[in-house]
């Protein structure tokens, strides 16, 4: 997983800031030495022990005090006009702003210190995601809204249970601290609900249950979550929408579709039906496939046929469900596409049981990767007010690693900066895992 790099601010001073001292030192005496003795520049050897103490540790402060003492003790650099009595008082003001160095010092430790729990905390509630959760690869990206937090309204995990790998996305009411306690509590609600629940529906209910208590514990009528959640059954565990038809996606292979189904330009797959059109997606018995090349009838634009596929293994199976959340994008060869899907009410309304509908499933070319996303990547703006078009822009990429870093430097680019929490989670099967 990736977080976007946050420094402590003020731990550490920038290099020019750490040479400015002795740039001003060297400069001062030489303008001493060029000007007249009627001008007189001693109050600037005031200022550089008080910037030294931004810039240094005690010892760096004492080091440049000391300095300006001596030179201004020699008789070869000592102006005429700089008396014992300014010598007396340069020497106090070095000493305080050593002192003053030193409590910097302690104060940046114990900042430090802070930050370091701080951070182990947020880690224990969003972990680092590893590149590999079974036979799903995974690449994740967050940024929380508030500057110096790494966890935010935002969450994604993926997590390995009975009946297969899972994986969720969610959006939090609200943004920032005030959201941690909630997105901890779905988390752990999602990681308990893998292990014993067999549908996705199951898992969403108890999500909804614990968002439902929470708030009425809190007396917060408007708690509530988006959520999709996503399913890479076991091999074998099979699947109700796979063997029900499918609906193929641009620039990807699959398997076959049913009767008037329509075919995609430059895809490879299993056979179509009779009557299959080129170009365009197509809905065969609910369920998405990502591919397949035309059969009999296929038009001019992809291969036809039964043919063996170019990447050499099948279709992977993908189950999706959104609880008021946007819809997932493939990434295929030939560019990104949004699965249409049906979505139903957020979590915390006590309406997921009774309401979500039945989970799509989606057959995969191994090369695809699922993009899912939070609403801070689609509601980021332009300096004109324009809506970042996350489809359009996303560019082909294998590696989910890649794919969203990708997406993340072509956002920051396109924006500038970013108000929201933000959350990218890119998932692949491997072929033949």
């Amino acid at each position: 997983m990736d977080r976007v790099p946050r420094e402590l601010p003020g731990a550490r001073a920038p290099h020019w800031l750490r040479a400015l001292p002795w740039a001003l030192l060297v400069v001062v005496e030489t303008a001493q030495f060029l000007t007249p003795e009627t001008v007189q520049l001693g109050f600037v050897f005031a200022v550089l022990p008080m910037l030294a103490s931004l810039a240094y540790g005690m010892a760096g402060t004492l080091l440049v005090s000391t300095a300006i003492m001596l030179l201004l003790a020699l008789p070869e650099a000592r102006a005429e006009h700089i008396s014992s009595g300014d010598l007396l008082a340069l020497g106090l003001i070095g000493a305080v702003s050593t002192l003053l160095a030193w409590v910097r010092g302690r104060r940046n430790a114990q900042l430090v210190t802070v930050r370091t729990v701080a951070e182990a905390a947020q880690y224990a509630v969003l972990p680092p995601l590893p590149p590999r959760v079974g036979p799903v690869r995974c690449g994740a990206l967050y940024q929380a809204a508030v500057h110096t937090a790494l966890v935010g309204g935002d969450l994604y995990d993926v997590q390995p249970g009975p009946y297969g790998v899972r994986a969720v996305v969610a959006d939090v009411k609200g943004h920032g601290l005030g959201a941690v306690s909630t997105v901890a509590a779905l988390l752990g609600a999602f990681r308990e609900a893998v292990l014993d629940e067999p549908e996705l529906a199951g898992v969403a209910a108890r999500m909804d249950r614990r968002l439902v208590v929470d708030a009425a514990r809190r007396e917060d009528e408007e708690l509530f979550a988006t959520a999709l959640l996503l399913e890479f059954p076991t091999r074998g565990g099979g699947g109700r929408g796979a063997a029900e038809g499918a609906e193929p996606l641009a620039g990807t292979g699959g398997g076959p579709g049913g009767a008037g189904a329509e075919a995609l330009a430059g895809t490879g797959g299993g056979p179509g039906g009779a009557g299959a059109e080129a170009g365009r997606g197509a809905e065969a018995g609910g369920a998405d496939v990502v591919g397949g090349p035309g059969g009999a009838g296929a038009e001019a634009g992809g291969p036809g046929g039964g043919g063996p596929r170019p990447d050499g293994g099948p279709p992977v199976e993908a189950r999706l469900l959104s609880c008021g959340h946007p819809p997932p994008f493939v990434v295929g060869r030939a560019g990104a596409r949004e699965v249409a899907m049906e979505s139903g009410p957020p979590l915390g309304l006590g309406l997921t049981r009774s309401a979500a509908p039945e989970p799509l499933t989606v057959a995969l070319e191994p090369s695809c990767v699922l993009l899912a996303y939070t609403d801070g990547v689609t509601e980021a703006r332009d300096a004109s007010g324009r809506f970042y078009p996350l489809g359009e822009r996303v560019r082909p990429e294998r590696e989910p690693v890649a794919l969203v870093r990708a997406v993340w430097r072509d956002l920051s680019a396109y924006t500038g900066e970013i108000a929201d929490d933000v959350a990218l989670l890119a998932l692949r099967v491997d072929p033949g895992e």
